[in-house]
């Protein structure tokens, strides 16, 4: 359901009709004008469960709104969690009793401008295994400040996640549709989401040596994402399609600052994708998730940010293509979701992983 309305009385009237006695998921377009502390104040009043986030923008069908806010059933759901301190790593994650004979998945969403995230769903994967599907998104802002995003009953949070376990089956699809340029390259030093060094040199250099003689393109003081956009950073994986990393800037030092953490010695390619690759991965990515799929009520897409603005205006060629696949076999469910500062997803025998310039399309049985 999308809700359009600013004021709060109607906003918590819509979403208790929508979900009844159920927990709503809540995706806010970052220019929605909401007072987000007096709606979650207003919700409670009301008796409403709900977790959600605020993104730069939200999907609703086959629309894309930085304005607006998309809610989601979260069907027989009992506890919402919050993790704070996600940078710090000084938190625990809350033991769950898992029935061995019942399909579960665990949606999260995280400050998707913190640290250490891989750290965060490394914790959740230690915890719970391939008990559960595992499906959710990076919040945030576009303009890259970091802020408040995420939110429960208990309040809007920073450097934080927020998740819940649902007693329903998921089929996920993931693609990415990017590829190699040149590589391998050693990330020789890295802490958290900044690489330090690459092959034992400055980044920067490293990087902008590549990336200028492949695009024709000249870094400047003031260009570098507008650039890095098409270029992102590729962790080899075996057996799978690598895992994306973003480079957001360059700081002072000639270090790359990226979306996500990388580690000391992981190989990396640097990659380049154009229309056509990512909007094939985009209908792979739908296809392999309908493959499994019976009788799915819903489908929730979390894409990347920095894929519309690569793509610009042929980003609604890739957003058709998920809608018109998933319609096409199933006409009568509902399709929502967010853009999203990096995506989360396990998929197939995978571990959990935290993704960037990725589409994931998860269909809840």
């Amino acid at each position: 359901m999308l809700i359009t309305s600013t004021n709060n009385t109607e906003i918590v009237k819509a979403i208790s009709e929508h979900v009844n006695k159920n927990a709503a998921l809540i995706s806010i377009g970052e220019h929605t004008e909401v007072d987000i502390n007096a709606l979650i104040s207003d919700l409670n009043d009301y008796g409403i469960k709900f977790m959600g986030g605020i993104f730069p923008r939200v999907i609703h069908g086959n629309v894309v709104l930085e304005k607006g806010i998309v809610i989601n059933t979260l069907n027989d759901v009992d506890i919402l969690y919050v993790i704070e301190n996600i940078s710090t790593k000084n938190y625990s994650i809350p033991e769950v009793s898992f029935d061995e004979n019942k399909d579960y998945s665990l949606f999260t969403y995280v400050d998707g401008l913190t640290a250490n995230i891989s750290h965060y769903l490394g914790k959740l994967y230690e915890n719970y295994g391939m008990q559960t599907n595992y499906f959710g998104g990076g919040a945030g802002s576009l303009t890259l400040e970091q802020k408040p995003c995420v939110f429960t009953n208990e309040g809007i949070f920073q450097d934080a996640a927020v998740f819940c376990i649902l007693d329903i089956a998921s089929r996920i699809g993931v693609r990415h549709g990017w590829n190699k340029v040149e590589g391998p390259f050693i990330v020789t030093k890295a802490e958290g989401n900044i690489i330090k060094e690459i092959n034992w040199q400055n980044p920067f250099k490293v990087y902008k040596s590549i990336v200028e003689k492949h695009s024709g393109k000249t870094f400047t003081a003031d260009n570098f994402f507008d650039i890095a956009k098409g270029y992102p950073f590729g962790i080899l994986k075996e057996d799978a399609e690598c895992i994306v990393r973003d480079p957001l800037m360059v700081n002072e030092n000639g270090e790359l600052v990226c979306v996500g953490e990388l580690e000391d010695n992981m190989v990396v390619d640097i990659l380049n994708g154009n229309e056509a690759t990512l909007i094939e991965a985009s209908r792979k990515a739908t296809e392999d998730s309908l493959k499994q799929a019976t009788q799915p009520r819903k489908a929730i897409l979390i894409d990347c940010i920095s894929r519309i603005l690569f793509l610009e205006e042929n980003f609604d060629k890739e957003l058709t293509t998920i809608t018109e696949t998933i319609i096409s076999k199933f006409p009568e469910v509902s399709i929502g979701g967010a853009l999203t500062l990096g995506e989360i997803s396990s998929y197939g025998e995978g571990f959990l992983e935290f993704y960037n310039k990725t589409v994931v399309v998860g269909l809840f049985e």
